[in-house]
Parts: C-alpha cells; sequence; structure tokens
C-alpha cells in the first residue's frame, strides 16, 4: 500500500502503522476521528485538515516536510519526531499537552499559544532560541542537541526534568524549582555558570563542560557529582546534599569549594593549591590534609 484516500468519512480511529510503503494519506474531513496512527510509514503527504476532533496523532518516524495542523484544535498528544519538518505551526493547538517533535530540522519553535504543555521533546533540531516563558505546566523539558544560546525556566517551577545537553549555553539558572529532579547540561562547552540549587536534584550531569567555571548545586538531594570535566571550575558549591565521595583531583583551578553537610568520608584537596575557602564542616571525615595550600 502506497497510496490511502480515505477523507470524507465517519473514521473514529486510524491505524496504518508500519506500512513501509506508505508515501500519500488523505483522511482530511473526518469529523468523528480521534485517533491517527501513521508512524514508522515512507510518508511525505499527510492531510488531516477538518479533523476537528483529533486529539492523538502518530505521525513520526516518515519522511514529512510539511504538516498544517490549522484545524486539529483539539489536538492533546501530537508526535511527529524523526520527520524533515523545517517549520511547525501549533498556535492553533491550544489543547496540546504533549508535543514531541525532536529529530527534524526545526530552526525556530513557538509554543507561546501551548499554555497546557506538559511534555516538550524538541531535541536535535537546529533551535537558536526557545521561548518557555507561557508554558507553566512543564513537567519535561528536553531540548538537548540544538544551538541555544540562553534558556530561561523562571516560570516553569513544576519542571521534573530538564535536559538540554549539547547546546551554546553560556549560563544557566534553575534555582528553587522545588520539584526538578534531572538536570543534564552535558557537553555545553560555552557554560561558564551554572546555578541549580535549592532544587530536588538526584541526577546532575556536568560532563563535556569544559568551559564551566562556577557551579552552585548545593541544597539538593544528589548522592553522586561528577565534574572531572570541568578542569576550568573555580567555585563549587554543593553543600547540603547526600554525598558519599568528591573527587576534585581534576579541578586544579579551584578557589573555592563548599561541601559541608554531606556524607563525606574522605577528602582529598591535594591538588587544590589554588584554594582559598574550604568549607567541610559536618561530614564524616577523619583526616584532612590541607598543609600545601599556602593560600587557604
Amino acid at each position: 500500500l502506497a497510496v490511502l484516500w480515505c477523507n470524507n468519512n465517519a473514521l473514529t480511529t486510524l491505524d496504518v502503522k508500519n506500512h513501509s510503503a506508505l508515501t500519500t494519506l488523505k483522511c482530511g474531513n473526518n469529523t468523528s476521528l480521534t485517533t491517527l496512527k501513521c508512524h514508522n510509514c515512507a510518508l511525505m503527504t499527510l492531510e488531516v485538515g477538518g479533523c476537528t476532533a483529533l486529539k492523538e496523532l502518530y505521525c513520526n518516524s516518515n519522511q514529512l516536510a510539511s504538516l498544517d495542523l490549522s484545524d486539529n484544535a483539539a489536538l492533546w498528544y501530537l508526535y511527529c519526531f524523526g520527520n524533515a519538518l523545517t517549520t511547525l505551526d501549533i498556535s492553533n493547538n491550544t489543547s496540546l499537552k504533549t508535543l514531541s517533535c525532536y529529530s527534524n530540522q526545526l530552526t525556530a519553535l513557538d509554543v507561546s499559544k501551548n499554555t497546557l504543555l506538559a511534555l516538550l521533546y524538541c531535541g536535535d533540531n537546529q533551535l537558536t532560541a526557545l521561548d518557555v516563558s507561557n508554558n507553566t505546566a512543564l513537567i519535561t523539558l528536553s531540548c538537548h542537541s540544538n544551538r541555544l544560546t540562553t534558556l530561561n525556566v523562571s516560570k516553569n517551577t513544576a519542571l521534573k526534568e530538564l535536559l538540554c545537553r549539547e547546546n551554546l549555553l553560556v549560563s544557566l539558572n534553575v534555582c528553587n524549582h522545588s520539584a526538578l529532579e534531572t538536570l543534564d547540561v552535558r557537553s555545553n562547552t560555552s557554560l561558564t555558570t551554572l546555578y541549580c540549587y535549592e532544587n530536588a536534584l538526584t541526577k546532575l550531569q556536568v560532563s563535556g563542560c569544559t568551559a564551566l567555571r562556577v557551579l552552585y548545586c548545593y541544597k539538593n538531594a544528589l548522592t553522586t557529582l561528577d565534574v572531572s570535566d570541568c578542569t576550568s571550575l573555580t567555585m563549587l558549591y554543593c553543600f547540603g546534599n547526600a554525598l558519599t565521595t568528591l573527587n576534585v583531583s581534576k579541578n586544579t583551578a579551584l578557589t573555592e569549594l563548599s561541601c559541608s553537610s554531606n556524607a563525606l568520608t574522605a577528602l582529598d584537596v591535594s591538588k587544590n593549591t589554588a584554594l582559598k575557602e574550604l568549607y567541610c564542616y559536618e561530614n564524616r571525615l577523619t583526616t584532612l590534609d590541607v598543609s600545601n595550600h599556602s593560600a587557604l
């Protein structure tokens, strides 16, 4: 099956997924259609105009270069990842709760009208900017592998997961997000400042952040912290977590280290001879050697 025209019917659901030869699907004006599954095909043309009741659209993993959703105001879930989309207009889709449009060729994405969005996956595109200030219901934001230089999530206090690795971020502030559990900023090679304190982080990934100088991740729930790639780090404030180990041997530029109120049983700062301030109280240390730290 390469071509399917089924428009102007009374379909309520349509499932044509995994038809690897299907290139054209026209199902417009099915006004009762609520669910359309046409993923994992070879679609280059998809028409859903007039499908005013459509709530779920799975058209991912095709070859779509364009997608017109202007008639689909009832849409809740949109999965269009893995296509060749260069633009995506969802301004009429104000009921959207989930948008998964990663692995396309998008250079811009306007989600300002989609205030009900809880899950947004827009990674692996070519985005240079992303405004999520109106999306206060966001729980997961995955915008990795783009060209973002800034990201403001100050209004997104319901976030539990923020994945923004492999961008061009210079600074990032995600403080006081009490629900935030996962933060992935890996391979942001321009990132110099990261403020992510007073959250609920159990996972923080900063590998590949070679320019990072300031990391404030205190008062979270971290049990591990790998800063071995952060060789430019001068200020590390990680107090008030649940760290049992902390390796700062690669962070020779450190001038300030605050790791108090953790569960550290050992702390080796022999390589950190530039230290001027060291706070390590309320741990389980039995020894501490600072004999070579003339600046302390």
